[in-house]
C-alpha cells in the first residue's frame, strides 16, 4: 500500500512538471511567424538540442515549419503556373510577330518585281519611298520579335532556376522531416526503456 502511494506521488509529481514545462513552451517564436525559411531553419538549428546525433524539436514547433514549408511550396507553384502562362503569352506574340514579319517579306519580293512605281490609293508613290517604309516596318517588327524573344529567354531562365529551388528545397525538407522522425522514434525507445527500468522490469 505504501509503494502504491509513493508510485502515485511520483506519477503525479511528473505529470505536474510535464505539464508546467508545456506551458512555459507554448510561446511560438516570432521567427516562425515572420521571417523566412532559411531564417526559421536557422532558428531551429541554433535554439535545439542535438542528443547522439538526434535534434529534439517542439511538435507545435515542427508543424508550425512544416506549415510555413507548404505554404511557400504553394507560392512556388503558383508562380511557376503564373511563369507558363507568361510564356504562353510571349509564344503567341513571337508566333504573331513571325507571321507578320513573314507577310512584310511576301510583299517586299513582290513590290521588287514591280514596276519603279506603285499606285497607292490612285497616287503614284516612288518605289524607293515604298521600300523604305517598308524597311521601317520591317526594323520595327524585328525589334519587337527580338525583344520578345530575350524576354522568353529571360523567363526560361528565371523558370528553370525556380524549378532547381524549388527541387532543393523539397529535397532539405525531405531529409529534415526523415531525421526529426527517427529522432522522435529514439526519444520513444528511450522513454519506453526508462518507464521499464522505473517499473522495475
Amino acid at each position: 500500500m505504501k509503494q502504491l502511494l509513493i508510485r502515485s506521488v511520483l506519477i503525479i509529481t511528473v505529470l505536474i512538471i510535464a505539464v508546467m514545462k508545456a506551458e512555459g513552451q507554448t510561446a511560438m517564436p516570432d521567427v516562425l511567424l515572420k521571417n523566412s525559411l532559411k531564417e526559421q531553419f536557422n532558428y531551429l538549428d541554433e535554439h535545439t538540442k542535438i542528443y547522439e546525433t538526434y535534434r529534439a524539436i517542439r511538435e507545435d514547433m515542427f508543424q508550425k515549419l512544416k506549415g510555413n514549408v507548404s505554404d511557400t511550396l504553394s507560392a512556388v507553384k503558383i508562380k511557376i503556373a503564373g511563369l507558363y502562362l507568361t510564356r504562353s503569352v510571349l509564344t503567341m506574340k513571337i508566333d504573331s510577330l513571325t507571321k507578320n514579319i513573314a507577310a512584310t517579306n511576301t510583299r517586299l519580293d513582290e513590290m521588287t518585281k514591280s514596276k519603279n512605281s506603285i499606285s497607292v490609293i490612285g497616287m503614284e508613290i516612288n518605289k524607293s519611298s515604298y521600300n523604305k517604309v517598308m524597311w521601317t516596318i520591317l526594323v520595327i517588327l524585328v525589334a519587337a520579335l527580338t525583344l520578345g524573344f530575350l524576354a522568353f529567354n529571360r523567363n526560361m531562365t528565371l523558370l528553370s532556376d525556380t524549378k532547381k529551388e524549388f527541387q532543393e528545397l523539397k529535397d532539405e525538407f525531405e531529409a529534415y522531416r526523415k531525421t526529426s522522425r527517427e529522432a522522435r522514434e529514439k526519444m520513444t525507445m528511450s522513454h519506453f526503456i526508462e518507464l521499464k527500468k522505473l517499473k522495475g522490469e
